[in-house]
């Protein structure tokens, strides 16, 4: 057991508009299962990074343990497994690997395949592998859940619950809370370090987010009442004035000893009140500092003529040279929220891309049978990537065509500061990203709402709002999501995918 101990951390990119950490302190224990949690655009990935040594900053890191970073980079995509694992951890054991991939049910004959054959949650395991057999690592995992399936997710977590001596950056609560014994949390204005899981440090949080409330009314009117006291002196002080100056009833000057006795009690009594209420100012800016809002979302779907807006009848698709479904079927009503579910490879994304196709004109997925859709379908599309943004908000919203006002609204509502609108897109987070993907969906109006994958890089307190979105307003959806508790919240039927599924 040691300590990774984190003193007066201060760091902002070049580019920057202002800083990502100023003056961050805490203490993490390596034996710790650590989870990592934060709103998106709070600096998760880049603390992991200044952790792993990989960008100058102020302040002190100190460690007796060598820290990894999760995902590694691979050079040679083609190479085998062994031999990307041989480029990321040179002094490897064999056994010690093998015992590692056995542990994440994966087949040691894995090591001789080309890395570049293997899936997205088949290179994650690996690489996991690879870093857990290392002596006296400590891991920075980031995100490793994304693009897995349910079935992966479940068995990355039981993986994890049995190691100690990591950093794990997930917005999966369930999965979170199967591996994770204490939290340090990102705040809006601080970093703390909770004991136990996300759902421990969720409800404790809350309570003092509710107590920071009560404190705050109270003081508030606390501050009323100071200010309308203050307000009675100042006119009681005014009068007392008055009577310095002429004579007062009958003739008879005033008695300067009890006026000058009365004004000392009131200017006494009014530094007093002036003092409570910056007390009072002071405590209640301490008030509220953390507390997250996340504001209701809107949309406003269209309502189509027709009930049935896509029916698949006995459809072959293809995936490249691949067939992926075979005489399959499938149907959305309207009102519906269908759940594509199955394992990495099942066709879920093919069939997303074969109802898109079908709309646009340009299906290459459809190898056989048909597919018939409702007579002027309007399709929203977010899909599972968001790389690809670079430029402005506001060139992106004119390109697409759609209300700014809307648009922005939305980013807030998720928030967005406002010095985000004026940063180059290239320049968010991989969340931020994503946020902009869906605010730009919902920011149209349409019949059907086509997301793959949604949830992949977005904040807990965002899914939040997003499945409260959903459940409120029921557009007609068409999901790939393996976030459970998620989609289990916000589907309203689910259609499980293998090589022969059928509806």
């Amino acid at each position: 057991m040691s300590m990774i101990q984190v003193e007066h951390l201060s760091f902002c990119y070049d580019r920057g508009i202002e800083p990502v950490f100023e003056d961050v302190s805490f203490v993490v224990d390596t034996d710790w299962k650590l989870g990592l949690t934060g709103r998106n655009g709070r600096g998760k990935t880049t603390l992991l990074k200044l952790l792993a040594g990989e960008y100058e900053y102020g302040g002190s890191i100190r460690a007796s343990v060598e820290m990894e970073y999760f995902p590694f980079s691979v050079q040679h995509m083609q190479a085998n497994v062994i031999e990307v694992i041989g480029e990321a951890a040179p002094s490897y054991e064999l056994w010690k690997v093998c015992r590692e991939l056995t542990c994440l049910d994966m087949d040691p004959e894995i090591l001789y395949r080309p890395f570049d054959t293997l899936s997205g949650g088949e290179q994650t395991r690996v690489m996991l592998a690879a870093l857990f057999a290392r002596e006296n690592a400590f891991l920075l995992i980031d995100e490793p859940t994304n693009h897995l399936d349910m079935e992966a997710r479940e068995s990355l977590m039981r993986y994890l619950r049995g190691k100690k001596g990591f950093i794990l950056v997930s917005h999966d609560r369930y999965f979170l809370d199967g591996c994770v014994d204490h939290i340090l949390a990102i705040n809006r204005r601080d970093m703390e370090v909770v004991r136990g899981d996300f759902t421990t440090w969720e409800a404790e949080k809350a309570k003092k987010d509710a107590f920071e409330q009560g404190e705050n009314e109270r003081l508030k009117k606390d501050i009323r009442r100071l200010e309308a006291a203050a307000a009675r002196t100042e006119r009681w002080s005014a009068a007392v004035e008055k009577t310095k100056k002429g004579a007062g009833a009958g003739g008879l000057k005033p008695d300067r000893g009890f006026v000058g006795h009365r004004a000392a009690k009131m200017m006494k009594r009014s530094k007093n009140i002036e003092s409570r209420m910056q007390s009072a100012a002071e405590e209640k800016r301490r008030l509220l500092k953390n507390v997250e809002t996340a504001e209701e979302l809107k949309i406003c779907p269209l309502i189509h003529h027709k009930r049935r807006l896509v029916q698949m009848e006995d459809v072959a698709l293809s995936y490249g040279e691949r067939t992926v479904l075979e005489k399959w079927s499938m149907h959305i009503d309207q009102g519906e929220r269908v759940l594509l579910a199955g394992g990495n490879g099942s066709g879920k994304s093919t069939v997303l891309r074969a109802i898109l196709g079908a709309v646009s004109g340009e299906d290459t997925c459809l190898a056989g049978g048909r597919i018939d859709l409702a007579p002027g379908l309007v399709l929203s599309y977010v899909p599972q990537d968001p790389g690809g943004l670079s430029g402005n908000l506001r060139d992106l919203a004119r390109e697409r065509g759609m209300d700014l006002t809307l648009f922005m609204a939305l980013l807030r509502k998720m928030d967005f500061s406002r010095t985000q609108f004026e940063k180059p897109m290239e320049d968010y987070s991989l969340g931020q990203k994503k946020k902009v993907l869906l605010a730009a969906s919902l920011s149209q109006q349409a019949h059907l709402y086509i997301w793959d994958e949604p949830m992949n890089y977005i904040d807990i307190f965002s899914r939040g709002q997003i499945a409260g979105l959903i459940q409120k307003y029921s557009p007609t959806m068409l999901l790939v999501e393996h976030d459970r508790a998620f989609a289990e919240s916000v589907s309203t039927r689910r259609i499980y995918l293998s090589s022969r599924a059928s509806d």
